[in-house]
């Protein structure tokens, strides 16, 4: 069978959208939990301005309290050098750094342009390299944008084209508004994997349009190493009107696992960190395999 490695990026991309601020300890909680399941890449938090995205506020508190395993990666977001410093005092395994691949939402996601961002990414990169940390790129809004629409192929390989001298250690497509569907997602991919060789390619879907496990299939048919989902299904972006959540960590496992690839995480314990968040969030979770149960077309081992 195939591998794909899973990210849970709940505890950051889940949390950073909910109007009720959760705990630093559910969030140390839930990290637990994840690597219970044997998820070992995990997008912790992001090291953010607290007006920005108040759930962030406890990044710092949440780094020293999460359980790890050895072989665990801690994944921490930062937009700028400022972030990138915390993260690393943090003691994160892994910068995540996002470039939006339009000017409108970058600016309204990160204050700059696009082009700002990419400079800020060298600067970033050449902190983390320094203090001998990885940083992962992430093209948001790789397929379109909420304010200016259709995002085009050559856009986000122009930025990746950009990037890639500064020395990410993976690429990640976002799509960050839940707009592409399979055929489109395929077609990216492979122009990304083209132009980033044997860097490992990560995908971020979101269910806005009911594609979101569809896509994430094809991009692991495509050759994506890295997917990531949410557990519950929570989460989004706070500045991107209209959206709705990640693809649920419960139903992609469904559908990855009964498509013959193997992930080493174990779905009834991510089933049953999704039924203790409806607790910890005071609603159930949108996921759907929480609500159906799973079903085995043959024997897993």
């Amino acid at each position: 069978m195939s591998r794909i490695e899973v990210v849970e990026v709940g505890p950051r991309d889940g949390l950073q959208s909910e109007l009720e601020i959760v705990s630093t300890s559910d969030k140390a909680e839930f990290v637990r939990r994840s690597l219970s399941a044997g998820i070992r890449r995990l997008e912790v938090t992001s090291f953010v301005h607290p007006k920005r995205v108040p759930q962030m506020a406890d990044a710092e508190d949440l780094m020293a309290t999460a359980p790890r395993t050895d072989d665990s990666c801690f994944i921490g977001l930062a937009l700028n050098e400022r972030g990138c410093q915390r993260a690393l005092d943090a003691g994160c395994d892994m910068v995540g750094f996002v470039v939006v691949s339009s000017n409108t939402f970058n600016q309204r996601n990160q204050g700059v342009t696009s082009e700002e961002s990419v400079q800020a990414f060298g600067r970033v990169c050449e902190m983390a390299t320094a203090a001998g940390t990885p940083v992962s790129l992430t093209l948001a809004a790789a397929w379109g944008c909420p304010f200016e629409g259709l995002v085009e192929p050559a856009q986000v390989l122009r930025l990746l084209e950009s990037c890639l001298p500064f020395g990410p250690s993976e690429i990640g497509l976002a799509d960050t508004i839940g707009v592409s569907v399979p055929r489109k997602v395929t077609a990216l991919v492979k122009e990304v994997q083209g132009m980033a060789g044997k860097l490992p390619l990560r995908c971020h879907f979101h269910n806005t349009r009911n594609t979101g496990i569809a896509n994430a299939l094809a991009a692991a048919d495509a050759g994506a190493h890295r997917l990531d989902a949410s557990t519950g299904g929570i989460g989004g972006c706070p500045f991107a009107p209209a959206a709705t959540g990640n693809v649920a960590m419960e139903d992609m496992l469904y559908a990855l696992h009964n498509s013959g690839f193997e992930t080493g995480v174990d779905l009834e314990t991510v089933l049953e960190t999704a039924k203790w968040l409806d607790g910890v969030m005071g609603k159930p979770m949108p996921s759907m395999l929480s609500r159906a149960g799973d079903f085995r077309f043959e024997a897993r081992t």
